[in-house]
């Protein structure tokens, strides 16, 4: 952890020493994050020199992460299964023709040559592969997590690559492949990877980790509840989208999307990508000026786009819905107050979509493209027309929308739309 400086609470602004172990801030129970010492960073590395683009992961960021995979201690720590440095792919379609959008598709699914390629076919694999190699700096050796699906697959993986014990309570109602997958990685290492289901949604899930197994000694990883760890792994999805590649990459310039459209769960990773585009400013690589951020929610499950149409500071949890888009049911959580201000302050919006128009944009893209979306990926396209028709999109903007996983982990929900399969 070379380059840590010390944690803090962005709600409170309590301040904690680096080496200090722990879930929620002390003072008023809401997420923590790592502050990295960049003044340090940049004397000793300069605006950009720990930046190593030949580096085909997420590691390639050297010390901007709160591991540095150069630093010779940090590296005894760091669990590497080439996650992140996923493309950046243009993506034709009519609406960016129209308006000369440059328009790309961030997609975390499918592994592309000459790109790293995250192991369990998700975005998730980044929180974890920073989570996972946290706990080992600290020491950890039980972890627990609920999850919607994807965060679970992804400790199974890690856990199992770095010989940590897991707890993953996730539901019945997961998507097949997702759960089958820990499920046997249960039956194949169960000195590593223990599965529970629990009816209904990540809340359920979240309230038999904390009620269970934190008092018999498992450090809990759920959404923002560990000090800063996944956010830090989140972050690298900006760092990714800023970093120089193709004419830029001769001069090295770092340069920001126009707008970027999340789906937006938790919302770990709009909070990670705004620290990555802080940090980047802080070190002298870009400017002021931030990307608009749309958060998309599912019509079934909308804290953050009732809250944000309100005028509300936080969310007022209802319960959850049921929506195709699994990673999109997450009724509450404490880093929506962050979600929220970083949305606003980006001159941003959250919209929520329907599950009908998420299988439209599945079954049309499939058919007309040969692109397989996740649903919560297709639930950045579905709302492209509405950004255009409120000018959060505009003419010549280049907009980023983040396909969080492959298509593969939500059959056989999407077979249909998929033509029968792939």
């Amino acid at each position: 952890m070379r380059y840590v400086s010390h944690l803090h609470c962005p709600a409170c602004l309590a301040v904690y020493p680096s080496h200090q172990l722990m879930n929620l801030c002390t003072a008023c129970g809401r997420p923590i994050q790592i502050v990295m010492d960049l003044e340090r960073l940049r004397r000793e590395q300069g605006a950009d020199g720990w930046w190593n683009p030949e580096r085909k992961n997420l590691w390639r960021f050297g010390g901007l992460l709160p591991l540095d995979i150069n630093d010779p201690d940090d590296a005894l720590h760091v669990v590497n299964l080439n996650e992140g440095n996923t493309p950046a792919l243009p993506y034709q379609h009519p609406l960016a023709s129209r308006l000369s959008l440059e328009l790309e598709v961030k997609d975390e699914g499918k592994p592309y040559p000459g790109f790293g390629a995250n192991p369990t076919l998700s975005f998730k694999d980044r929180g974890m592969a920073m989570t996972v190699s946290m706990a080992r700096a600290f020491g950890l050796k039980r972890l627990a997590v609920p999850t919607q699906g994807n965060a679970g697959d992804a400790l199974a993986e890690y856990a199992v690559a770095a010989g940590l014990e897991v707890v993953i309570v996730m539901s019945p109602d997961t998507d097949l492949p997702v759960l089958a997958k820990v499920a046997a990685f249960a039956q194949l290492y169960p000195q590593n990877v223990k599965l529970e289901l629990v009816p209904g949604t990540i809340i359920d899930c979240g309230k038999r980790i904390r009620e269970h197994y934190v008092p018999a000694g498992y450090f809990s990883v759920a959404t923002f509840q560990e000090p800063g760890w996944r956010t830090e792994g989140k972050k690298t999805l900006g760092l990714e989208m800023a970093e120089p590649s193709g004419d830029r990459l001769s001069s090295r310039m770092w340069q920001l999307p126009d707008v970027i459209v999340y789906p937006t769960g938790g919302g770990t990773g709009v909070v990670g990508m705004v620290k990555a585009f802080n940090e980047l400013e802080a070190l002298g690589l870009v400017g002021p000026k931030r990307p608009r951020m749309v958060c998309v929610q599912s019509e079934a499950t909308t804290p953050i786009v009732r809250a944000f149409d309100s005028g509300d500071p936080d969310i007022t949890p209802l319960p959850p819905g049921k929506t195709v888009a699994t990673g999109l049911n997450v009724a509450q959580n404490l880093g929506h107050i962050h979600v929220l201000r970083i949305v606003r302050d980006s001159g941003g919006c959250a919209l929520a979509v329907s599950d009908d128009a998420i299988r439209q944009v599945i079954r049309q893209e499939w058919l007309e493209r040969r692109f397989a979306w996740s649903p919560e990926g297709a639930a950045t396209l579905a709302v492209l027309p509405e950004l255009i028709d409120r000018k959060i999109v505009n003419e010549g903007d280049r907009v980023v929308l983040v396909n969080t996983a492959a298509a593969e982990k939500y059959m056989p929900t999407i077979r249909d739309e998929l033509g029968g399969g792939m």
